[in-house]
């Protein structure tokens, strides 16, 4: 390599470390109102309609008990892990985030040469709204927000369902309070 090359290589190192340490304006933290420090998360509602979810295919279908209470310490957790909101009681929040699970389903996407469901896809839904507890203004409000999983019924890759649902609650957890401090 030339001495010209030399000093156009160094050059280049050096914008380049620059321009990384200058910034651009874009960061992984969220710009949320500077006066929003707590969430108050209210327990979530089941609003299952329990009759409509045997079918043909399964007389008895995967749904867990307490599955709301689940979904609302998921979400407390979440919150507590990002740290971004800190969760408290209702009387210190600044904001209210309150959900209802509204549907629960478990679709077959594959099945084995013999019919059998090999793979199958949870999906958790539920109804948000975000409020404002000083003023008592609506944020926001979503309809059928869904977290959900696949898993594998039978073969080398089984997984239970039990593990499959935490998974599913996991996920809708995560995607609850990226959406509650991502919009802002």
């Amino acid at each position: 390599m030339s001495r010209a090359q030399q000093q156009a290589a160094g050059v280049a190192v050096w914008l380049a470390g620059a321009l990384m340490f200058a910034g651009c304006g874009y960061t992984t933290r969220p710009g949320l109102p500077s006066d929003v420090r707590r969430i108050s998360i209210t327990p979530f509602e089941n609003r299952v309609d329990f009759t409509r979810l045997t079918t043909d295919a399964s007389r008895f279908p995967l749904y867990r008990h307490n599955l709301e209470a689940e979904i609302t310490n998921a979400v407390i957790s979440r919150f507590q892990f990002t740290g971004l909101l800190r969760p408290a009681r209702s009387t210190q929040a600044e904001w209210r985030l309150e959900g209802a699970l509204v549907e629960f389903r478990r679709d077959a996407l594959r099945y084995s040469a013999s019919q059998q469901v090999e793979e199958w896809r949870v999906n958790l839904v539920v109804d948000l709204a975000l409020v404002d507890q000083r003023t008592n203004t609506l944020l926001w409000r979503e309809a059928r927000f869904t977290g959900d999983t696949t898993y594998f019924a039978i073969g080398p890759n089984a997984e239970s369902e039990a593990g499959a649902l935490d998974r599913a609650v996991t996920d809708l957890a995560r995607r609850i309070v990226e959406r509650t401090v991502e919009n802002w």
